[in-house]
């Protein structure tokens, strides 16, 4: 990492896609043939280098996002890659969330045979969210069913993007021998015999040249709308565009995301992963494309640009915390600016304190090879902070910047646990900690009526593996209940409200007066809409945060079942308070009373995470698994059909009727349908099972100490 390197030759890459398109086969490919690994690490045998956690081998799937470094050498130059694996399936989609922030360009894969899939569309849409370009990187075409134009098609269509092949594949299934490049009019054979799979570039075949020429007119009309002195060019002369200029159009277009180039490949049979790497290198943006990033400075609130470059102010987002058994606390930055040495100091803007960076690390999945320093452009882990969150920027402490954070979903599944034995008390209360810090989608809080200790996640497999890691990593042996939704409560009428709190105990007492209007938020407002109306100084200016803070509070714990209150809207109109008895405690006490005894004549509801599934199935099985979502108070939206005669059902199901769904799938389906589903809106609970629930809960509303 020498001082001042020229940062167009690096690229910050991840590979993002739906469960079992091939995303870290893809990884492993790319390691091997840049010369980080020397030995192919397969997923289907738990040896994957990425996959280093003892739940990813055994499942065969990808839970955490993995770095790494690995160098390749195109056009006579050597490129630095950082790449980030990320899991496919939706409970991590955290991971994929805080990877795609900071990367700044990613390799989309997708399935040959199941083409584009919910998860791809999920992924895609958080890519589009940070404005990340992207490349199309159609996989497994060895398999029966496989067709690449089939899947550019799907993305022009379901994901809307403008998908254009770079290359066009040689053969599918299993007679996929290679790639054409549409660009060179060259044909890349594989050698299959070859442990190594070396190629050969030869013509075009025969049968090929035809439609080799029709998809470079497409490939070079593409290119040509991204550059109008190419499309110039291109109207007088066609032949006469170079390929130069061809690819330096594609590049441009692919940044600014106007295109998306898509080519293909089988990574587990070795064939497509070189012509992948070249076209990330030659499409996918360097730091210095990305260009300037705007941040706000914390002091006076005016935004200010950070230019990718050594010598500007050191300034980095902490995109993860992870827990190493050896090195404690890993924070993974991604440096926007400047240089830092290991054992310099830099400055927390969010806690205003400076920590000490006592040693920075290169990342190879699990591994941590020590660095002396990072500069712009470099995606590292340090050690040495002490209190440290996702999202937050660390910068030069005379230059503060504050970079946009990352917004994650909340919980939607929860269950009660408690340790086995009086020593795991202790080590699980370290350990839910360690595993929170670690995981922004993961809460832990204590029931306030029961006691029990209640862990949430975002499905039931994500909190499997915290129970799996609680035993494995941290030796806490726990009980656990069965899942438990996360239910929310809202309000849905408006009612005025006149709240008078008094104690006097002798001395200086306690005095407050409020009159409140409680209702539902403003569209789009999340959390606690506060409007403070009083005029002429009735309730002094120093005790109206108070009065916030107290209903902020209050929300925590909604009057119908004791759930969150996801969103309402708090008008202060009046009130009064005494010159001596009045203080902020008595305005917040005034509040909490007045949420208590005002909410229940507000009409509250109950409101459940309703899901969006979609389930992939044989004709044959179609009736009997509509009927099943139907007992489930299912919401068919739509049924398509694909290409291989399979049919999908799309529809919104409450998490409260899901669970082991997956088994019930399989019986139905003779083991035959797949479902996915994740995450998708809040709606109200039907009356008569609301009322259920409430019952369940034993949560009555009763007048608490503070109301006496």
């Amino acid at each position: 990492m020498s001082a001042g390197r020229d940062l167009n030759y690096t690229r910050n890459i991840g590979i993002m896609a739906h469960i079992d398109a091939g995303k870290t086969t893809t990884s492993e490919r790319i390691l091997y043939y840049t010369g980080k690994t020397h030995k192919i690490g397969e997923v289907h045998d738990g040896a994957a280098t990425m996959d280093w956690m003892v739940q990813e081998q055994e499942r065969g799937i990808t839970i955490t996002s993995a770095a790494t470094t690995a160098f390749w050498h195109y056009g006579g130059k050597v490129y630095q890659i950082n790449l980030i694996d990320t899991p496919g399936h939706v409970d991590f989609t955290v991971e994929v969330e805080r990877s795609l922030r900071v990367l700044d360009g990613t390799i989309a894969t997708f399935c040959a045979v199941g083409r584009v899939q919910p998860q791809s569309e999920t992924v895609w849409r958080q890519a589009d969210k940070y404005r990340v370009p992207k490349i199309a990187y159609v996989n497994k075409m060895d398999r029966v069913g496989a067709d690449f134009l089939a899947c550019v098609e799907e993305i022009h269509t379901k994901l809307g993007a403008n998908a254009v092949p770079i290359c066009l594949p040689i053969g599918a299934e299993d007679k996929f021998l290679g790639l054409v490049d549409l660009i060179s009019r060259k044909a890349i054979i594989y050698d299959s015999s070859d442990e190594l799979v070396n190629y050969e570039v030869k013509d075009v075949p025969a049968d090929m040249v035809e439609e080799t020429e029709r998809w470079r007119d497409k490939l070079v009309e593409a290119a040509a709308e991204c550059d109008e002195s190419l499309m110039e060019k291109f109207f007088e002369d066609p032949e006469s565009v170079t390929e130069e200029e061809i690819i330096a159009a594609i590049r441009k277009g692919t940044i600014s995301m106007q295109v998306v180039p898509a080519c293909c490949g089988s990574s587990f049979k070795n064939k497509g992963v070189q012509f992948l790497l070249d076209a990330v290198m030659r499409y996918l943006p360097s730091p210095l494309d990305k260009g300037v990033i705007v941040g706000t400075n914390p002091r006076n609130g005016n935004e200010k640009d950070i230019l990718p470059s050594a010598s500007e102010p050191f300034c980095a987002l902490v995109f993860k915390i992870a827990t190493d058994p050896f090195v404690g606390r890993l924070a993974f930055m991604r440096v926007y600016s400047g240089k830092v040495d290991a054992g310099s100091y830099v400055y927390n803007v969010r806690t205003a304190r400076k920590d000490r960076i006592s040693r920075l690390f290169q990342m190879h999945s699990n591994h941590q090879n020590p660095i002396d320093s990072v500069e712009a452009g470099d995606i590292c882990a340090a050690v040495g902070f002490k209190d440290l969150r996702t999202g937050d920027t660390v910068c030069d402490e005379n230059h503060p910047i504050v970079l946009e954070s990352m917004v994650f979903p909340d919980p939607v599944i929860g269950i009660a646990v408690e340790p086995k034995t009086q020593t795991d008390l202790d080590k699980l209360g370290v350990a839910l900690g360690k595993l929170a810090e670690e995981d922004p989608t993961f809460t832990v809080r204590a029931d306030q009526e029961t006691g029990q200790t209640i862990i949430s996640g975002m499905g039931e497999l994500h909190l499997d593996i915290i129970v799996d890691r609680l035993r494995r990593e941290f030796g806490v042996e726990i009980n656990q209940g069965a899942p438990q939704v996360n239910y929310k409560e809202a309000i849905t009428g408006c009612v005025q409200h006149r709240e008078v709190f008094k104690k006097q105990t002798g001395g200086r007492g306690k005095f407050a007066d409020i009159i409140v209007e409680i209702g539902p938020a403003d569209e789009g407002v999340n959390g606690l809409q506060f409007v403070n109306e009083v005029k002429g100084g009735n309730i002094p200016k120093e005790f109206i945060p108070s009065v916030e803070k107290g209903f902020k509070s209050a929300m925590a714990n909604g009057v119908l079942a004791g759930y969150e209150v996801q969103s309402m809207k708090v008008t202060v109109i009046d009130g009064s308070y005494h010159p001596v008895d009045s203080d902020q405690l008595s305005f917040e006490m005034a509040a909490r009373m007045a949420f208590r005894h005002a909410c229940p004549k507000a009409k509250p509801i109950l409101l459940e995470p309703i899901m969006s599934l979609e389930v992939v199935t044989p004709e044959d099985y179609m009736g009997d698994i509509v009927g099943d979502l139907n007992r489930r108070r299912g919401q068919i939206q739509a049924m398509d059909s694909t290409a291989n005669g399979a049919r999908i059902v799309k529809a919104f199901v409450p998490l409260a009727e899901q669970f082991g769904y997956v088994t019930v799938l399989r019986t139905l389906s003779s083991g035959r349908a797949t479902s996915t589903m994740s995450f998708d809106h809040y709606s109200e609970v039907p009356a008569n099972l609301a009322k259920e629930i409430v019952e369940k809960s034993g949560y009555s509303f009763r007048r608490s100490d503070d109301d006496e």
